[in-house]
C-alpha cells in the first residue's frame, strides 16, 4: 500500500460513536456470513471515516461554550484528549446541555495544518 504525506489524515474515533459500533457489527457479521471479505469492511470503514469527518467539518457551524471540572488531559500524536467531569454546555442561541462526565477529543483541522506548512517554507521573494 502507497503512503501519500499530502493525502488527509482521517481518524478512526469515529467508530467508538454507536452509529460506527453499529457498522462495525454489520460488517462482521456480513464477514462472518461469508457475503464480503474482510478487505471490503476494512474500505468501508475507510470510507466512514472519511465520510464522518468531511461531513461534520462541513456542516456542524455553532458555536458552544463549555464549564466543568478538567479530571484529565493529555496529547498524543497531535491529538488532544479532555476528560470534564460535571459539564455544562451552552449552545448559540441558549440552549443549555449538562451531563455527568463528557470525553473531548480535539484533532488539528486541514486548514491549520495546511497553514503550519505554508509557515515552514522558505520566503522566496526576490
Amino acid at each position: 500500500m502507497s503512503f501519500n504525506r499530502n493525502e488527509p489524515k482521517y481518524y478512526e474515533f469515529y467508530r467508538s460513536a454507536s452509529i460506527g459500533r453499529a457498522l462495525m457489527d454489520s460488517l462482521d457479521e456480513l464477514i462472518q456470513d461469508g457475503v464480503i471479505t474482510p478487505q471490503l469492511a476494512f474500505k468501508v470503514l475507510m470510507q466512514f471515516d472519511r465520510a464522518t469527518t468531511e461531513t461534520l467539518s462541513k456542516h456542524v457551524k455553532f458555536k458552544t461554550s463549555l464549564k466543568g471540572h478538567l479530571s484529565t488531559y493529555r496529547l498524543c500524536d497531535d491529538v488532544w484528549t479532555f476528560f470534564v467531569r460535571n459539564p455544562s454546555f451552552k449552545i448559540e442561541g441558549g440552549e443549555l446541555v449538562q451531563a455527568d462526565r463528557v470525553k473531548i477529543i480535539a484533532v488539528k483541522s486541514e486548514q491549520a495544518t495546511a497553514a503550519e506548512a505554508k509557515a515552514k517554507q522558505p520566503n522566496n521573494a526576490s
